[in-house]
């Protein structure tokens, strides 16, 4: 019995060659845009469902590959008629669905709607409550904030909408890890529990550090006097200001070490800051410092190119 056939690619607006990266940003966009919290309009309902019944095939490789073997020259809409052989694979459901229900095109391809137990192939009556979607997000943390940890109140931008969070920040977290606020995701389907929402790190940039894994670094400008003489200088931290003692006759390119100044880890232990040095000559020495910076090429026996 022919169905009505569904562009996938299309729905999502996406190219058939596009990434599972591409097809996650392209659903979260246009699920933003559809989603019936936000969008009231006629319609809106049906796109969403239908954004994430294309999304439930894209973003799953098995369902992908099962689906781009039918071929590229199906249109939108078209009369469908599955080949021989396709009497519903049952291929397990994954987390895209959210708890809607799926065209007969889809559970013609795939079997019943995705796979749960006790469903029947044709039937939408007799679906069981299920989880809804989990979801992924992002948020920004300072070096402060993944340092020492702490909670805060944001307002984030989710498949579903904006809404707003108290996020416990766990101390030692890093770039990429991910937060879970349970039961904060898509709604259960027929009164199930909801989803998860993961909120995906990312440490926000910062001034005065680069991050290398738990450790920090940072560049420290001196003149040559207290390259040669050795000084000590204050050096920004995490913790605040500390004095950094810099040994006499230090070049540009070395780098101090300050134990435990750095990100913390999970596990307990701390990072360093690494001070890298850098040696900065005045670019324009008046009359008597030039006659000074003189009198030492005169008197010193220093020669920079045989060290």
């Amino acid at each position: 019995m022919p169905v009505t056939y569904k562009d996938y690619y299309a729905v999502l607006g996406v190219p058939r060659t596009a990434s599972e990266d591409e097809i996650r940003k392209a659903f979260r966009k246009k699920a933003r845009e559809f989603h019936p919290d936000v969008n009231k309009s006629p319609g809106a309902e049906d796109r969403y469902k239908e954004l994430n019944e294309a999304y439930e095939v894209l973003k799953d490789p098995d369902k992908r590959k099962k689906y781009d073997t039918l071929g590229a020259n199906w249109r939108q809409g078209e009369p469908f008629t599955p080949p021989p052989g396709w009497e519903g694979a049952g291929m397990p459901f994954g987390e895209g669905g959210g708890g809607f229900d799926f065209s007969d095109f889809f559970r013609t391809i795939f079997g019943g709607m995705g796979g749960f137990p006790g469903e029947q192939p044709q039937g939408r009556s007799s679906r069981r409550p299920g989880k809804g979607q989990d979801q992924e997000t992002e948020i920004e943390v300072s070096l402060e904030e993944a340092a020492r940890g702490g909670n805060r109140h944001i307002g984030l931008e989710t498949p579903s909408g904006r809404r707003d969070y108290d996020v416990a920040i766990p101390k030692g977290v890093a770039d990429g890890t991910r937060i879970r606020l349970s039961g904060q995701g898509a709604p259960g389907r027929g009164g199930g529990p909801a989803g998860d929402l993961f909120l995906k790190v990312r440490l926000r940039k910062d001034p005065r550090f680069t991050v290398e894994c738990h450790n920090l670094r940072t560049t420290l400008d001196l003149a040559p006097w207290e390259a040669v003489l050795g000084c000590e200088v204050s050096v920004p931290t995490l913790d605040g200001v500390v004095t950094l003692t810099v040994p006499p006759g230090i070049s540009s390119g070395q780098t101090l070490r300050l134990r435990d100044k750095g990100l913390p880890t999970r596990a307990g232990s701390i990072g360093d800051l690494l001070v890298t040095v850098r040696i900065v000559t005045p670019k324009n020495p008046d009359e008597k410092e030039r006659e000074l910076w003189e009198a030492l090429a005169k008197t010193s026996t220093f020669e920079p190119r045989k060290h």
